[in-house]
């Protein structure tokens, strides 16, 4: 039994934190504010050769996950009515410490449990590619034609609920040991990351 992500706790066992609990957070909000920011998905399943795990993009629509792709896809159709686990991380910083041990990350993620559904409601279809494309640049389905009759007949889109959701975040600078700092002979600190957009740059048909 599952419910929605809240402050107090995991929906679920298996979306409990246990590796340094401290670090989860059960809250839509986070769990949202991620999902919105990243880009790429990781989607893993059980195929007929053997598990997969497949970045792909994708497009959150309130409580709801879209992904997409070919309907002649064998993976996207392997994903139909099957579990899956759908992962996006945040990678915010590189952590040095004076330990080569103890050297980790500061990040963002979260962890989607969950079962993917063919999505076969034209409007919410709809929604949900516009939504994916709109997770690259906001605004953007309303800026490009949409898709033809054709194209939607050759694309399959799938939900994943984001009931069972879990985020894990570290920030902060690394951990030290006292026989490191005693006296500090290695650097130790924070080398922030960022993912940068450039300025656009219009192909050969923009006048």
């Amino acid at each position: 039994m599952t419910s929605p992500p809240t402050d107090s706790g995991p929906p679920s066992d298996r979306t409990k934190v246990r590796r340094l609990p401290d670090r989860g957070r059960y809250d839509a909000d986070t769990v949202h504010a991620i999902l919105d920011e990243g880009l790429v998905a990781h989607v893993g399943f059980a195929a007929e050769h053997g598990p997969v795990v497949l970045p792909m993009a994708y497009g959150r629509v309130d409580d709801r996950l879209y992904l997409h792709g070919a309907t002649g896809n064998a993976m996207l159709r392997a994903l139909d009515g099957g579990a899956v686990c759908v992962t996006v991380t945040l990678l915010d910083g590189l952590v040095l410490s004076r330990s080569a041990f103890h050297h980790s990350m500061n990040y963002r993620s979260v962890v989607v449990f969950g079962t993917a559904e063919t999505v076969t409601d034209p409007a919410e279809r709809d929604d949900a590619l516009r939504a994916v494309v709109d997770q690259m640049v906001a605004g953007r389905s309303a800026e490009c034609r949409p898709p033809s009759p054709e194209e939607l007949r050759a694309t399959r889109v799938v939900r994943v609920s984001l009931t069972e959701a879990s985020a894990k975040v570290r920030s902060g600078p690394p951990k030290e040991d006292p026989v490191d700092l005693d006296p500090p002979v290695w650097w130790g600190g924070v080398i922030p990351v960022s993912l940068v957009r450039g300025a656009p740059e219009p192909d050969e048909f923009v006048t």
